[in-house]
């Protein structure tokens, strides 16, 4: 029986240690450190892993010392917690959800939590919330925008973007996307050619987009520099694609711009490191959430069960 070694918490998640030890001898860290993983990986056949609160980025260091690693598994979309390259240099195959059409679109957790970050933000709910706790009841400090006279850009209209420009779209936003590689399919929605057209009109910026080289730090100064002085950003994709040293040179200019965020550049190796982290501990104008956009019982349920049912079909497979 192959060996898996998991480093994801899965034991409150219905079905998924059924699935996993039905054709695996399993072992499961939590939270493992990296030192953690490697002191034991030797012995595996098999590692089931996610983005979401690891402090283990697989690479060199986690692959090399995997002698007998036949294949990783992770139950997510994204795979940029794994050296992707090293690991078909070593012949080792990535087994991920970002091609299960049928599995995602069942899956609308992100987005929600992309328009809950949005609307939290544009009503000032935790800063009233911490000002109420500390005994005041004053709601000029706290006067928000309404949905339906604002603007919001979406950039990237895949599938959790499609779903939340309907949601703003439901509460009488002008909604405005960008994403050359994706016809919008709605006469509600305008779709722009020119990124720099949606910089300038929107109130609201909402990401959705994996990393590649073309946008990985693609919100710099040159982007920002063509923002509302008043722009709300929201990103529940990768925090990758924002420099965050230059968004908080931004945040510090323009003292009503803010973000709501669920991600950070370099968030399992280097996150203490984070200058947007570090700016949110003496600022108002950021929120940050840890990487949950995913996390609720209904998307973990479908996820990790199906990254389960993968990781079987594949020692099936090698039988």
């Amino acid at each position: 029986m192959p060996k898996l070694l998991v480093i994801t918490p899965v034991k409150h998640i219905c079905g998924v240690q059924v699935e996993m030890e039905k054709i695996c001898a399993t072992t499961y860290l939590d939270d493992p450190t990296v030192g953690e993983v490697i002191d034991i990986i030797q012995d595996y056949d098999a590692l089931f892993t996610n983005p979401n609160k690891s402090k283990v980025f697989i690479g060199e260091e986690v692959i090399n010392a995997a002698k007998k690693l036949k294949v990783i598994c992770t139950a997510s979309t994204g795979t940029n917690h794994i050296d992707k390259e090293y690991a078909q240099e070593n012949s080792i195959p990535i087994l991920s959800l970002t091609e299960e059409r049928e599995v995602i679109n069942r899956i609308s957790s992100t987005a929600e939590h992309a328009f809950a970050l949005t609307m939290t933000s544009l009503r000032n709910i935790i800063s009233g919330h911490n000002d109420v706790l500390n005994g005041k009841w004053d709601y000029e400090k706290f006067i928000g925008r309404q949905m339906d006279g604002l603007t919001i850009g979406v950039i990237g209209y895949g599938r959790l973007g499609a779903l939340y420009a309907n949601y703003c779209l439901a509460l009488g936003s002008r909604v405005i996307v960008y994403d050359p590689y994706t016809k919008v399919d709605s006469v509600n929605i305008e779709q722009v050619n020119d990124v720099d057209l949606l910089l300038q009109k929107s109130d609201v910026i909402s990401f959705h987009v994996h990393v590649t080289d073309e946008t990985k730090s693609m919100v710099n100064k040159d982007w920002l520099g063509l923002m509302k002085p008043d722009i709300l950003l929201v990103n529940t994709s990768r925090g990758e694609i924002i420099d965050e040293s230059e968004l908080v040179q931004f945040l510090s200019e323009n003292v009503n711009a803010r973000i709501a965020t669920d991600v950070l550049a370099d968030e399992i190796c280097n996150r203490e490191k984070s200058p947007l982290l570090n700016y949110a501990k003496e600022s108002k104008q950021v929120i940050i959430t840890p990487h949950i956009g995913g996390m609720t019982r209904e998307a973990q349920e479908i996820a990790y069960n199906h990254a389960a049912k993968l990781l079987i079909e594949f020692f099936k497979k090698e039988k």
